[in-house]
């Protein structure tokens, strides 16, 4: 059994995390961290896990003592950078959840987040956790950085397109995302009372998953992110120019050549039925993310859409299935639900 760590699992993700790792038949979960609640049971912010798990939380510094494999890190942004060099010492494999590593420029990760990169000399180190395009690669790193939620779907819609040589000019990213996406310490923002009803637009541009779409994508990505009402999901619509000469075929044909062998992206572009395009709403819980398009001949523009649970592939799901390609396992292991119908 692999021994795995969750540091700040107190979050929404860390309490994923846990859930999907509980009926993993490969690893035991030997500490899950948080200063605040330390010896307080896991089951108390993740009630979902009662009657699963007598687990309680430790303090960050009893890391050091514990012995462990893997360390799957769900800690703040711009937190994790400076305590890299610790976690690096703790176990062999770490696995990041925050935004600390999915840029390889130190200078874009200081446009998008506010900060300088505290520890640049390490980014290097750190593989795309995106098994669907860096899988060869997933295979043998022990510093893995998995992307955001928005630019998981964003990445996995549009880089099918982009590597075929399908697209050109700028792609226009409009996002929307569940209230889940802004984690525990929400505050005003995420309160019922203020998100009930609402469709708030709280980034109208520069949210720091365009730069990951746009890494991964070779292309000038523009981003807009809106809050919806739903708790969890996320769904984004790439608005993209096709090359000359592309037709819907071509777009059809690229996004089963990209995935045809994949087991969690579906390419769903259906001319007829309720969820003839993707729905995030029929992926709760699920790794899966849908892909599809609609292609508008008059003018030779197309709409590339992703839709995925944003805690399960869009995070949790994401760092588990990475953690089964680096030690050679099953991608599906202890990823099986299919998500939930009707919801």
């Amino acid at each position: 059994m692999l021994r795995v760590a969750i540091v700040g699992a107190s979050g929404y993700i860390g309490g994923e995390l846990l859930r999907l790792l509980h009926g993993h038949p490969r690893v035991t979960v030997v500490a899950a961290t948080s200063d605040r609640l330390a010896g307080r049971r896991v089951d108390g912010p993740h009630p979902n896990l009662r009657g699963h798990t007598e687990l309680c939380f430790v303090g960050h510094d009893t890391l050091r003592t514990i012995e462990c494999d893997v360390l799957l890190l769900a800690a703040p942004h711009r937190e994790t950078m400076g305590r890299m060099a610790e976690f690096l010492q703790s176990a062999e494999t770490v696995i990041d959840l925050s935004g600390d590593f999915r840029l390889r420029e130190p200078g874009i990760y200081a446009s998008y987040y506010g900060v300088a990169h505290t520890a640049p000399e390490l980014i290097p180190e750190f593989t795309t956790g995106l098994p669907e395009w860096h899988r060869a690669e997933l295979a043998t790193s022990d510093r893995i950085a998995v992307p955001g939620c928005m630019a998981t779907a964003g990445i996995l819609a549009v880089r099918p397109l982009a590597r075929a040589g399908l697209i050109e000019g700028t792609v226009r990213v409009d996002a929307r995302t569940g209230s889940s996406g802004s984690g525990v310490s929400a505050g005003a923002a995420g309160a019922h009372a203020e998100r009930s009803g609402a469709l708030r637009v709280f980034a109208p541009s520069g949210h720091r998953h365009e730069a990951e779409i746009a890494q991964a994508t070779g292309h000038t990505v523009r981003m807009t992110a809106t809050g919806v009402e739903a708790v969890r999901g996320v769904q984004v619509l790439c608005h993209v120019q096709l090359a000359s000469g592309v037709s819907e075929k071509d777009v059809r044909a690229a996004f089963r050549a990209a995935y045809a062998n994949e087991p969690f992206v579906r390419v769903i572009a259906q001319r007829q039925g309720l969820y003839r395009l993707p729905e995030p709403k029929i992926l709760t819980g699920s790794n899966h993310c849908d892909v599809g398009f609609a292609v508008s001949a008059d003018d030779g523009t197309a709409v590339l859409i992703g839709a995925l649970d944003n805690l399960v592939k869009g995070g949790a799901g994401g760092a588990v299935q990475c953690l089964n390609v680096r030690f050679g396992w099953p991608e599906r292991t202890g990823l099986e639900f299919p998500g939930l119908h009707p919801n």
